[in-house]
Protein backbone atom coordinates (compact mmCIF):
# COMPACT_ATOMS: atom_id res chain seq x y z
CA UNK A 1 0.00 0.00 0.00
CA UNK A 2 3.12 2.61 0.87
CA UNK A 3 4.48 1.55 -2.88
CA UNK A 4 1.09 2.12 -4.09
CA UNK A 5 0.98 5.65 -2.66
CA UNK A 6 4.18 6.80 -3.84
CA UNK A 7 3.51 6.04 -7.18
CA UNK A 8 0.21 8.17 -6.69
CA UNK A 9 1.72 10.83 -5.30
CA UNK A 10 4.55 11.36 -8.24
CA UNK A 11 1.28 10.59 -10.74
CA UNK A 12 -0.07 13.52 -8.57
CA UNK A 13 3.08 15.75 -8.80
CA UNK A 14 3.44 15.17 -12.52
CA UNK A 15 0.23 16.17 -12.89
CA UNK A 16 -0.47 19.15 -10.73
CA UNK A 17 3.33 20.58 -12.80
CA UNK A 18 1.35 20.08 -16.08
CA UNK A 19 -1.70 21.61 -15.14
CA UNK A 20 0.00 24.72 -13.83
CA UNK A 21 2.31 24.89 -16.79
CA UNK A 22 -0.79 25.19 -18.68
CA UNK A 23 -2.37 27.66 -16.59
CA UNK A 24 0.38 29.85 -17.21
CA UNK A 25 1.10 29.38 -21.01
CA UNK A 26 -3.14 30.26 -20.75
CA UNK A 27 -2.27 33.52 -19.08
CA UNK A 28 0.21 34.28 -20.96
CA UNK A 29 -1.56 34.18 -24.43
CA UNK A 30 -4.26 36.04 -22.45
CA UNK A 31 -2.16 39.22 -21.94
CA UNK A 32 -0.56 39.27 -25.15
CA UNK A 33 -3.89 39.02 -26.72
CA UNK A 34 -6.00 41.01 -24.64
CA UNK A 35 -6.65 43.88 -26.68
CA UNK A 36 -7.68 41.51 -29.41
CA UNK A 37 -10.06 39.81 -27.08
CA UNK A 38 -11.69 43.05 -26.71
CA UNK A 39 -13.11 43.14 -30.23
CA UNK A 40 -14.39 39.29 -30.26
CA UNK A 41 -18.40 38.64 -29.48
CA UNK A 42 -20.28 35.26 -29.40
CA UNK A 43 -20.95 36.01 -33.23
CA UNK A 44 -17.09 36.07 -33.73
CA UNK A 45 -14.39 38.92 -34.35
CA UNK A 46 -14.89 42.01 -35.58
CA UNK A 47 -13.54 44.89 -37.35
CA UNK A 48 -13.22 48.12 -35.44
CA UNK A 49 -14.52 51.15 -37.16
CA UNK A 50 -14.35 53.67 -34.34
CA UNK A 51 -14.62 53.87 -29.99
CA UNK A 52 -17.61 54.39 -27.66
CA UNK A 53 -15.90 56.70 -25.62
CA UNK A 54 -16.94 59.87 -23.55
CA UNK A 55 -13.91 61.80 -23.75
CA UNK A 56 -13.39 63.91 -27.07
CA UNK A 57 -10.84 61.96 -28.39
CA UNK A 58 -9.85 60.90 -32.12
CA UNK A 59 -7.32 58.73 -33.69
CA UNK A 60 -5.83 59.89 -37.20
CA UNK A 61 -4.65 57.71 -39.09
CA UNK A 62 -2.90 56.98 -42.26
CA UNK A 63 -1.97 54.59 -45.30
CA UNK A 64 1.05 54.38 -47.14
CA UNK A 65 2.37 52.05 -49.44
CA UNK A 66 4.42 53.97 -51.47
CA UNK A 67 6.86 56.84 -51.75
CA UNK A 68 8.33 58.94 -48.64
CA UNK A 69 7.83 62.86 -49.51
CA UNK A 70 4.25 62.99 -48.44
CA UNK A 71 5.03 60.90 -45.96
CA UNK A 72 7.91 63.17 -44.13
CA UNK A 73 5.65 66.60 -44.39
CA UNK A 74 2.66 64.84 -42.90
CA UNK A 75 5.30 63.73 -39.86
CA UNK A 76 6.76 67.24 -39.62
CA UNK A 77 3.41 68.81 -39.61
CA UNK A 78 1.93 66.14 -36.94
CA UNK A 79 5.72 66.62 -34.68
CA UNK A 80 4.94 70.66 -35.11
CA UNK A 81 1.59 70.68 -33.77
CA UNK A 82 2.39 67.08 -31.04
CA UNK A 83 -0.28 64.91 -32.52
CA UNK A 84 -0.43 61.53 -32.19
CA UNK A 85 -1.00 59.30 -34.98
CA UNK A 86 -1.09 55.65 -36.62
CA UNK A 87 0.48 54.62 -39.69
CA UNK A 88 -0.73 51.17 -41.86
CA UNK A 89 2.72 50.60 -43.76
CA UNK A 90 3.30 47.56 -45.88
CA UNK A 91 5.71 45.11 -45.73
CA UNK A 92 7.34 46.09 -48.78
CA UNK A 93 7.16 49.57 -48.14
CA UNK A 94 9.15 49.14 -44.70
CA UNK A 95 11.93 47.06 -46.36
CA UNK A 96 12.93 49.87 -48.25
CA UNK A 97 12.07 52.91 -45.94
CA UNK A 98 13.36 51.43 -42.31
CA UNK A 99 14.97 55.37 -41.81
CA UNK A 100 11.48 56.20 -41.81
CA UNK A 101 9.97 53.54 -39.72
CA UNK A 102 12.76 54.56 -36.86
CA UNK A 103 11.69 57.94 -37.14
CA UNK A 104 8.00 57.35 -36.48
CA UNK A 105 9.17 55.05 -33.49
CA UNK A 106 11.19 57.92 -32.50
CA UNK A 107 7.93 60.46 -32.71
CA UNK A 108 5.80 57.69 -30.97
CA UNK A 109 3.79 57.15 -34.05
CA UNK A 110 1.85 53.71 -33.90
CA UNK A 111 2.64 51.45 -36.50
CA UNK A 112 0.15 49.25 -38.10
CA UNK A 113 0.36 46.35 -41.30
CA UNK A 114 -1.23 47.33 -44.61
CA UNK A 115 -0.59 44.05 -46.11
CA UNK A 116 2.79 43.07 -47.52
CA UNK A 117 2.25 44.74 -51.32
CA UNK A 118 -1.11 46.30 -51.03
CA UNK A 119 -2.80 43.61 -53.07
CA UNK A 120 -6.54 42.48 -51.96
CA UNK A 121 -7.24 40.00 -49.88
CA UNK A 122 -10.81 39.32 -51.39
CA UNK A 123 -8.82 38.19 -53.50
CA UNK A 124 -6.86 35.64 -51.57
CA UNK A 125 -8.06 32.10 -49.97
CA UNK A 126 -7.25 32.19 -46.54
CA UNK A 127 -3.77 30.38 -46.13
CA UNK A 128 -2.55 33.26 -48.40
CA UNK A 129 -4.34 35.70 -46.62
CA UNK A 130 -2.77 34.30 -43.90
CA UNK A 131 0.79 34.33 -45.27
CA UNK A 132 0.52 37.83 -46.74
CA UNK A 133 0.03 39.07 -43.00
CA UNK A 134 3.07 36.85 -41.46
CA UNK A 135 4.86 38.16 -44.02
CA UNK A 136 4.04 41.84 -43.92
CA UNK A 137 4.87 41.62 -40.19
CA UNK A 138 8.20 39.72 -40.34
CA UNK A 139 8.83 42.72 -42.68
CA UNK A 140 7.67 45.40 -41.04
CA UNK A 141 9.45 44.04 -37.44
CA UNK A 142 12.30 43.83 -39.55
CA UNK A 143 12.31 47.74 -40.40
CA UNK A 144 12.20 48.17 -36.68
CA UNK A 145 8.80 48.23 -35.63
CA UNK A 146 7.46 46.53 -32.55
CA UNK A 147 4.33 44.97 -31.22
CA UNK A 148 2.32 45.54 -34.43
CA UNK A 149 -1.14 44.44 -33.72
CA UNK A 150 -3.65 46.39 -36.01
CA UNK A 151 -4.23 45.51 -39.35
CA UNK A 152 -5.97 47.70 -41.73
CA UNK A 153 -6.62 45.15 -45.35
CA UNK A 154 -4.74 46.52 -48.59
CA UNK A 155 -7.63 48.73 -50.42
CA UNK A 156 -9.79 48.84 -47.47
CA UNK A 157 -11.54 45.84 -48.33
CA UNK A 158 -12.77 42.94 -45.83
CA UNK A 159 -14.96 40.28 -45.62
CA UNK A 160 -15.73 37.74 -42.87
CA UNK A 161 -12.72 35.39 -43.98
CA UNK A 162 -10.84 37.97 -43.32
CA UNK A 163 -11.35 39.09 -40.18
CA UNK A 164 -11.77 35.74 -38.85
CA UNK A 165 -8.16 34.79 -40.76
CA UNK A 166 -6.40 38.43 -39.04
CA UNK A 167 -7.97 37.03 -35.82
CA UNK A 168 -6.63 33.94 -35.46
CA UNK A 169 -3.29 35.57 -36.70
CA UNK A 170 -3.54 37.95 -33.47
CA UNK A 171 -4.44 40.63 -35.88
CA UNK A 172 -7.13 43.11 -35.21
CA UNK A 173 -8.81 44.50 -38.41
CA UNK A 174 -9.45 48.15 -38.21
CA UNK A 175 -11.51 50.30 -40.51
CA UNK A 176 -13.04 53.95 -40.09
CA UNK A 177 -15.87 55.62 -39.82
CA UNK A 178 -14.60 58.93 -40.93
CA UNK A 179 -12.82 58.76 -44.63
CA UNK A 180 -12.79 61.88 -47.09
CA UNK A 181 -11.35 60.11 -49.49
CA UNK A 182 -8.46 61.70 -49.81
CA UNK A 183 -6.53 59.27 -52.21
CA UNK A 184 -8.55 60.24 -55.07
CA UNK A 185 -7.29 64.30 -54.66
CA UNK A 186 -10.69 65.76 -54.25
CA UNK A 187 -9.48 69.06 -53.66
CA UNK A 188 -8.39 70.71 -49.98
CA UNK A 189 -11.37 72.47 -48.86
CA UNK A 190 -13.27 68.89 -49.51
CA UNK A 191 -11.30 66.91 -47.36
CA UNK A 192 -11.07 69.66 -44.79
CA UNK A 193 -14.99 69.67 -44.40
CA UNK A 194 -15.64 65.76 -44.55
CA UNK A 195 -13.55 65.46 -41.96
CA UNK A 196 -14.54 68.66 -39.47
CA UNK A 197 -18.33 67.59 -40.39
CA UNK A 198 -17.78 63.24 -39.36
CA UNK A 199 -15.51 63.57 -36.78
CA UNK A 200 -16.87 62.70 -33.20
CA UNK A 201 -15.76 61.40 -30.27
CA UNK A 202 -14.10 57.86 -31.18
CA UNK A 203 -13.80 58.55 -34.31
CA UNK A 204 -10.89 56.63 -36.39
CA UNK A 205 -9.97 58.78 -39.43
CA UNK A 206 -8.87 57.61 -42.53
CA UNK A 207 -6.29 59.62 -44.45
CA UNK A 208 -3.34 58.65 -46.89
CA UNK A 209 0.80 59.41 -47.12
CA UNK A 210 1.71 57.59 -50.13
CA UNK A 211 3.24 60.42 -52.81
CA UNK A 212 0.60 59.91 -55.21
CA UNK A 213 -2.17 61.86 -52.72
CA UNK A 214 -2.03 65.64 -53.33
CA UNK A 215 -4.28 67.41 -51.06
CA UNK A 216 -3.54 65.77 -47.91
CA UNK A 217 -0.81 67.66 -46.75
CA UNK A 218 -2.27 70.76 -47.33
CA UNK A 219 -5.80 70.10 -45.86
CA UNK A 220 -4.07 68.57 -42.34
CA UNK A 221 -3.24 71.43 -40.75
CA UNK A 222 -6.57 72.83 -40.98
CA UNK A 223 -8.14 69.29 -39.85
CA UNK A 224 -5.99 69.88 -36.43
CA UNK A 225 -6.66 72.96 -35.71
CA UNK A 226 -10.36 73.10 -36.15
CA UNK A 227 -10.80 69.46 -34.41
CA UNK A 228 -8.64 70.81 -31.53
CA UNK A 229 -10.90 74.30 -31.38
CA UNK A 230 -13.14 71.63 -30.61
CA UNK A 231 -11.86 70.05 -27.64
CA UNK A 232 -10.67 67.22 -29.59
CA UNK A 233 -7.52 65.51 -28.68
CA UNK A 234 -5.49 63.05 -31.27
CA UNK A 235 -4.58 60.05 -30.12
CA UNK A 236 -2.78 56.46 -31.11
CA UNK A 237 -5.55 53.35 -31.71
CA UNK A 238 -3.93 51.93 -28.55
CA UNK A 239 -4.92 55.00 -26.45
CA UNK A 240 -8.61 55.23 -28.08
CA UNK A 241 -9.56 51.84 -27.68
CA UNK A 242 -7.90 51.48 -23.93
CA UNK A 243 -10.64 51.21 -21.02
CA UNK A 244 -13.26 52.28 -23.55
CA UNK A 245 -16.65 50.54 -25.00
CA UNK A 246 -15.97 49.47 -29.01
CA UNK A 247 -18.87 49.73 -31.24
CA UNK A 248 -17.63 47.11 -34.09
CA UNK A 249 -18.57 46.08 -37.71
CA UNK A 250 -18.49 42.77 -39.40
CA UNK A 251 -18.68 43.33 -42.77
CA UNK A 252 -20.45 40.51 -44.56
Amino acid sequence: MRFMWVLNGRKIKNITLIVLAAFFAALVAYVQNEEVAVFKTSEGPRALSKVNTDKKQIALTFDIGWGDTRLKQIMSILKARNVEATFFVTGEWASVHPDLINEMKEARFEIGSHGMKHNAYTAMDTSKIRRDISQANTYIKKAGAENIKYLRPPEGQVNSQIINTASNSNMQVVLWSVYPHDDQNPGTKSIINNVVKQSKKGAIIRLHASDSVRDTVQALPAIIQTLKNKGYKFVTLSDLVSNSETKNKLVQ
